[in-house]
């Protein structure tokens, strides 16, 4: 039986789920795997999975403490979700060699740039040519205001972790190519959040 105690729970998950599952719908394969990297309490990867039952789900989390939340939402909606595992971007080991999408969604604000920069280097060496990654959250756009609510994010994030913060589209754009990830495309999300396309070219 699930012990539902277990369960966090992160509140925008029911405001974002809807709109990021409709971006899968677009971009993702039919078969294959997909990588939840920072998967936090599980409640996406629980959502989302079923929707998707030829693809077969790995969430990770560099915390372990979260495992249990996740196996506890996990465990009520199907087979094709495997048991949660550590990953941290910035180590050059993963726990899985090759897949067809990472999914990374709200952690490149509460992680330190090498994450960022672990990430992409692990997306370059685990997608196949074309493979996506995938990333949502807050950032900085060149010729776009930042929203009142997301400057006072950045600025509570960053009291927390100087090495926190909302970041520059730009900066992970450019980040992203120098590992063969391409920008595909930048979708407006709910609360001033964007989904970030990317794909493997080379």
């Amino acid at each position: 039986m699930t012990d539902d105690s277990l369960r966090r729970h992160a509140p925008a998950t029911l405001r974002n789920r809807e709109p990021v599952l409709s971006i899968l719908h677009d971009i993702l394969p039919d078969s294959g795997t997909v990588l939840e990297i920072a998967s936090g309490s599980g409640e996406h990867v629980a959502y989302l999975a079923p929707h998707f039952p030829g693809l077969e789900w790995q969430p990770t989390d560099i915390d372990r403490d979260n495992f249990a939340s996740i196996q506890s939402w996990t465990d009520d909606v199907g087979g094709n979700i495997r048991a949660p595992v550590y990953l941290d971007t910035r180590e050059s080991s993963w726990p899985t060699d090759t897949v067809s999408a990472i999914m990374c969604m709200n952690m490149l604000h509460i992680s330190p740039w090498d994450s960022a920069v672990g990430l992409m280097a692990g997306a370059r060496r685990v997608l196949g040519t074309d493979g996506i990654l995938f990333i949502y959250g807050p950032f900085r756009q060149r010729g776009v205001a930042f929203a009142p609510s997301n400057a006072s994010f950045d600025e509570f994030l960053q009291m927390q972790d100087p090495a926190w913060g909302v970041r520059d589209l730009d900066d992970v754009e450019a980040l992203a190519n120098k590992h063969g990830l391409v920008l595909e495309k930048v979708v407006e999300m709910p609360a001033n959040n964007l989904s970030i396309i990317f794909r493997r070219r080379v």
